[in-house]
């Protein structure tokens, strides 16, 4: 088992990556790489060449049969439905990341974003498989086509599609992490104040947001679009926030970029992930459904 054990543990944080991206739940992220031991555990490592493809490929086709009923799950969500957010760094400005359990070894930043995870929703399952695998991870087209048992020109042309699709969809967004973290440090400011103009001095006059509680909590059921509808709508959620006990907000790197995250006494409360293009922020994706915290849970 000890041999079984060391390629899989090295190649860890890669399936839950991949897993992720293809998911968009930690949750269920964490069910295929213990799928994936369970099968790596159980074959004949012997006839294996290449443990990292090998692993990978058992990795994608869990997740693949996963999102299937995960999005038949979604139909009846209450509410928009977001990806479960990561907490990737508690230095906000790092030149790079700082990743928190439970993903130490996972590809953070931009390709992990929850604002691009929301747009791998729109594809295919196909899809999105070439697209994370090829795009994200920078596996080789013939590596891909073997892990989906597809041919390299069905690979390509899917990768082509996929990338065309996303670039037309992902939002823009600052590349100076500096100025991503000082507008989101003026927008927490404005937040816990009340500062209505400050606040409105930091949205973009479209910016949207977007909030998922899942019918768990008190959530906007439709996206919320307008400075000040936004400004008014994140004042109420702080004002709630501030009145709990034993409360702890705080900026931090979700998924790879500026965010908010929460926590009362000890449980997870929230997390908002900004978008910030142009030294003001355009989106807000804010997830208060408990069941979707697990990335936050034993960092507090």
């Amino acid at each position: 088992m000890t041999e079984a054990l060391a390629p899989f543990d090295r190649h860890r944080g890669l399936l839950f990556s991949v897993a992720y991206q293809m998911l968009g739940s930690v949750a269920d992220a964490e069910d295929v790489v213990q799928d994936t031991w369970l099968r790596w555990s159980a074959a004949d490592r012997g006839e294996v060449a290449d443990a990292r493809a090998y692993l990978v490929r058992i990795a994608t086709h869990l997740a693949l049969d996963r999102l299937g009923s995960a999005r038949a799950r979604r139909e009846s969500y209450v509410g928009p439905w977001l990806p479960e957010p990561l907490l990737t760094g508690t230095d906000p400005v790092a030149t790079a990341p700082a990743p928190a359990d439970p993903v130490a070894a996972a590809e953070v930043g931009e390709q992990v974003s929850l604002a691009l995870l929301v747009v791998l929703e729109t594809l295919s399952p196909a899809e999105r498989a070439v697209f994370v695998l090829r795009e994200v991870f920078g596996l080789a087209t013939a590596e891909v086509a073997t892990t989906l048992g597809r041919s390299e020109s069905a690979v390509r042309q899917m990768a082509h599609r996929a990338r065309e699709h996303v670039q037309a969809r992902r939002p823009r967004f600052d590349t100076d992490r500096r100025a991503q973290f000082e507008v989101t440090e003026r927008f927490f400011a404005a937040c816990a104040g009340g500062d209505v103009g400050e606040l409105l001095a930091v949205l973009a006059p479209d910016v949207v947001l977007v909030s998922d509680g899942g019918g768990k909590v008190t959530a906007a059921l439709r996206p919320i679009t307008g400075a000040d509808k936004v400004a008014r709508f994140a004042l109420g959620v702080a004002a709630q926030g501030l009145e709990l006990a034993d409360v702890r907000i705080e900026v931090a790197e979700v998924n790879g970029g500026p965010g908010i995250v929460a926590w009362a006494g000890g449980d997870p409360l929230l997390a908002m992930s900004l978008v910030v293009a142009d030294g003001r922020i355009e989106q807000v994706l804010l997830v208060r459904n408990p069941d979707k915290l697990a990335g936050l849970r034993g960092t507090s």
